[in-house]
């Protein structure tokens, strides 16, 4: 089939397929961005902490779904301030930048200001609702200077679908009035009857208030500083923003409090060091305190909401680290899941959530994701992630309130998700929402050799390989709670779906499991990334997962900085691309994972090297959702995919992911047991230290030295009767 045809076809599932819920590039973003995020709100910002100053780009004040503030932008004496230098703390506690003044003349073309005389500096952060920012000023300057300062703002009230490209026929009512001299109140009230409301409150009073502006005029001697601040609320319920410096203080309190108890990880490469603490302090950033406990938003700034695959797989990338993170995603998925059928939201009794939103487009119906279930493998993985969380901590009393949601999504397992009967968990796509609801969820991301797309139902081949784990997991867990004929029956039920994968899956051609089955039971046959994330399962047969680990570390998949989610083969290959060619973090993490499993540990410490490179090139050393699959070269970094989201909560995981992996690292909460099985260490750390690992009601400090191509491990400090072995298999 020719690309033109390919192309002409695409266009049309996507269009069929409502395809708006792309993320449409629109063009280059000239200021770099930056995130903050608290809670249920998030900050875009670029470099000069201003809001808007490019137009069409995704900056704003986003709180509940809805963007609240689409400009905030600094003007002296009417020019645009230059940058010196901006920074975000390595906690993400707070973004600063440091601003000055260009030449700035007379009517007559007189220097009335030289550069460089006037020090601003932005301190912001986002804590409870609302962006706090600090204005600093200095005259560094031999004379008095006399100045206009102003801070545009507005507020759209768009949706965040809207913010992503959609287009709307209407919207609601707009409308802005002063609360005194110090406040604006820009109010939207939706096609929903909701009222949103955004406070934009100056302190000191300004010169100068109207609906879409603040002025100061200030006269500042020499080396003379003051300061304003400015608060914007998001549906204010006090009538006073609290102090800046206050809050601050109180943020800095809950971000310290909120990383009590987790493993801490030191090594001997300060560079993979830093690499650490961005992803930690990315992941706290992104965790939000819900009804049900703490749970990991899946990234910003599109995905800034529960996600139910993306929560899982996080917390089961961060199990060992911190267990707290996936009881919070555990309870909070079996409190959403559905519990009766509804075809417009793909919603079926047992099926947990893929997504919830809460703006206007959501409440009004125009995008299906209110309460949305249109993923195939979030019922699955809660379950998996459910066993590993009861062989992680051994928490019996959280097993036994999580068992009628497991019981349910098992139900649905064998029963509504098979949707032909053939043993396999299917999906049939969406009218009006994903077509595709596995983790590569583009419109285009199921296909067969020739590039034909594929129609459903269509069972992902690692989707079945998550059920397996999940009902040899939870038989466990049944057997744990004297469940014992259910455990029987999960184990065997397990087996069956081995036998059924291996025969339908395997592709000797391939050397690895073909991508999907697709209505008609064809095999999409072409080589993915899919086929690496069967191992971590268990499922694969030994000799046929030593030829998938083989085919996944080949030049056409492997691109040097990671795995690509297709082959350089196939015909709808794409370096550029969503999922047909990119490199995703977290994809490469749980391939790693099942490449520990099987003993392959070399091939885990490529995958590993490769990313630990990758990053060192990125902005904040922060691994992105996803990068572009082009080959690596010599001196030449990894090339970014333009609207990727960072951070991103399972690529922040990955790297304690492959951490994980490549120490083989096993707890036994019940008999107390540390085990690293076939540890290995990358060139690149010599040696790693592990403070604080929760073990049952035991806490451990080891430390792993390499050795050439072994490992010694040594106990630095244990509380409680702990034991730590070493294994080889």
């Amino acid at each position: 089939m020719s690309m033109e045809r390919l192309r002409e076809e695409e266009i049309k599932v996507e269009a069929e397929a409502g395809f708006s819920f792309y993320i449409a590039a629109t063009g280059p973003e000239y200021r770099l961005r930056r995130t903050l995020k608290h809670g249920e709100t998030f900050l875009v910002i670029d470099a000069h902490g201003d809001i808007g100053a490019t137009a069409g780009t995704s900056d704003g004040l986003f709180h509940r779904d809805t963007r609240f503030l689409s400009r905030l932008e600094l003007r002296v004496n009417g020019l645009q301030p230059l940058l010196l230098g901006s920074n975000m703390r390595e906690d993400n506690a707070i973004f600063s930048a440091d601003l000055t003044n260009p030449d700035m003349f007379s009517r007559e073309r007189v220097v009335v200001l030289e550069k460089d005389t006037l020090h601003i500096n932005r301190s912001v952060f986002v804590w409870r609702d609302t962006l706090f920012q600090r204005l600093s000023l200095r005259n560094h300057g031999a004379k008095r200077v006399e100045l206009l300062i102003s801070i545009a703002f507005s507020a759209d009230f768009a949706d965040v679908f809207e913010v992503r490209g959609a287009r709307r026929a209407r919207r609601g009512t707009f409308s802005i009035r002063l609360n005194g001299p110090h406040e604006a109140l820009l109010s939207y009230l939706g096609l929903d009857d909701f009222v949103r409301v955004t406070s934009v409150h100056f302190d000191p009073v300004p010169t100068l208030l109207s609906e879409r502006e603040a002025r100061y005029r200030v006269t500042l001697t020499s080396h003379e500083t003051m300061s304003f601040c400015i608060a914007v609320r998001c549906n204010p319920t006090a009538p006073q923003p609290a102090p800046f410096v206050r809050s601050l203080l109180y943020a800095h309190r809950e971000l310290r409090q909120a990383a009590q108890g987790a493993a801490v990880v030191q090594t001997s490469n300060p560079l993979f060091d830093n690499i650490l603490r961005r992803s930690m302090a990315d992941l706290a950033m992104l965790k939000t305190e819900t009804p049900q406990g703490p749970y990991p938003y899946a990234g910003t700034p599109w995905y800034s909401t529960t996600f139910g695959r993306d929560g899982l797989i996080t917390a089961m990338q961060m199990l060992w680290v911190d267990p707290r993170l996936a009881r919070g995603v555990l309870f909070r998925l079996a409190a959403l899941r559905a519990t009766t059928t509804d075809s417009s939201s793909d919603a079926e009794p047992g099926k947990i959530l893929h997504e919830v939103r809460f703006g206007e487009m959501a409440a009004l119906g125009e995008v299906p994701f209110g309460l949305y279930y249109g993923s195939v493998d979030s019922t699955p993985l809660f379950v998996l992630l459910a066993g590993l969380y009861f062989e992680r901590t051994g928490d019996v009393k959280a097993l036994t309130e999580l068992w009628p949601a497991i019981e349910a999504a098992l139900a649905w397992i064998d029963g509504a998700a098979d949707r032909d009967g053939d043993g396999f968990i299917e999906y049939a796509g969406s009218e009006r929402g994903l077509v595709n609801q596995g983790w590569k969820d583009s419109a285009d991301a199921v296909f067969h050799a020739d590039g034909r797309l594929a129609t459903g139902p269509i069972a992902l081949a690692e989707v079945q390989a998550y059920v397996f784990a999940a009902k040899r997991l939870i038989a466990r867990c049944a057997r744990r709670l004297g469940y014992t004929e259910r455990a029987n029956v999960l184990e065997e039920e397990a087996r069956r779906l081995a036998e059924r994968f291996e025969a339908a899956f395997w592709r000797d051609d391939l050397q690895m499991y073909a991508l999907a089955l697709d209505g008609a039971k064809e095999p999409c046959c072409v080589r993915t990334s899919n086929a690496g994330q069967v191992l971590f399962t268990g499922i694969a047969r030994p000799d046929h997962a030593a030829t998938v680990a083989s085919t996944l570390l080949a030049p056409d998949l492997f691109s040097g900085w990671g795995i690509r989610t297709v082959s350089r083969r196939e015909v709808r290959y794409n370096p550029m691309s969503y999922h047909n060619g990119s490199v995703w973090p977290h994809d490469n993490a749980l391939v790693a994972a099942g490449l520990a499993q099987i003993g392959a540990k070399s091939a885990v410490n490529r995958i590993f090297k490769g990313l630990f490179d990758a990053a060192t090139y990125m902005d904040l050393l922060r691994l992105p959702e996803l990068f572009c699959g082009f080959q690596r070269a010599r001196n030449r970094g990894p090339t970014r995919y333009p609207v990727a989201c960072a951070p991103q909560a399972w690529a922040s995981a990955a790297p304690f992911c492959l951490l994980q992996a490549a120490l083989g690292l096993e707890i036994d909460p019940t008999a107390e047991q540390l085990r690293l099985r076939n540890p290995q260490l990358p060139k690149f750390l010599d040696e790693v230290t592990l403070r604080n690992l929760q073990v049952g009601d035991s806490k451990v400090d080891i430390a792993i030295k390499r050795d050439g191509e072994s490992v010694s491990v040594s106990v630095l400090r244990a509380i409680g009767a702990i034991e730590v072995s070493v294994l080889a298999s």
